[in-house]
């Protein structure tokens, strides 16, 4: 594979190199999903607004959750193999995300 140039990437989704782990994303991004809903219709009923934090918390909480789970993910994958392959644009990517994600 040809080291990517700035703002190019390999092909594929390292992230969910197999279906059980690729299955594992989609059910949180799914429950997710769910949640959202939930919200929504609490919203609409005009439910009382602690309750809607609540649930709006469970929600940040759960992306916190999908976030380190791909981050988990890209690192054993994508980075794991772009060191081994001396790939530093990928490593340099990740570093120059993480810090505008502070």
């Amino acid at each position: 594979m040809k080291t990517p140039k700035k703002g190019k990437r390999p092909q594929g989704h390292c992230y969910a190199d197999t279906g059980a782990e690729k299955a594992r994303v989609i059910a949180r991004i799914n429950r997710i999903e769910g949640q959202l809903r939930g919200v929504k219709k609490m919203v609409e009923q005009e439910k009382q607004c602690m309750d809607v934090l609540r649930q709006i918390s469970s929600i940040s909480g759960a992306v916190r959750g999908l976030w380190t789970q791909v981050l988990g993910d890209h690192l054993s994958g994508c980075i794991a193999g772009a060191v081994q392959r001396h790939e530093k644009p990928l490593v340099d990517e990740l570093v120059e995300f993480l810090q505008k994600t502070k």
